[in-house]
């Protein structure tokens, strides 16, 4: 799939930092370009569930367990950049789906 070099642009500035995604958001606003929607939308999950889970594997207190979600997250965030630098639209594994249902207002 061949993405206008705009949307392109757009879905790779959601993948840094939360910050990032929200910039991208409202740079999508105007134009609306579906490629970059579905790109906001997975680094919008991406960068939400970090958080959420990420309180709560805080209070584990053990490095390989923090070691592993960390790398999980790493995965999956270099899955989901990469398929904005190629211009794919594919869904990261795991989470991709509820990412997409979740923030389909996006």
């Amino acid at each position: 799939m061949n993405q206008d070099k705009e949307s392109k642009n757009i879905a790779i500035i959601s993948y840094f930092t939360i910050i990032g995604a929200v910039i991208a958001l409202f740079m999508n606003n105007d134009k609306k370009s579906a490629f970059a929607a579905f790109h906001i939308r997975q680094a919008l999950g991406i960068f939400l569930s970090f958080f959420l889970i990420g309180y709560f594997i805080g209070y584990f207190d053990s490095w390989t367990i923090s070691s592993a979600f960390y790398l999980f997250y790493f995965i999956l965030w270099i899955y989901g950049f990469l398929g904005a630098l190629q211009g794919e639209m594919k869904l990261i594994p795991l989470l991709g789906e509820q990412f997409q249902k979740i923030f389909k207002n996006v």
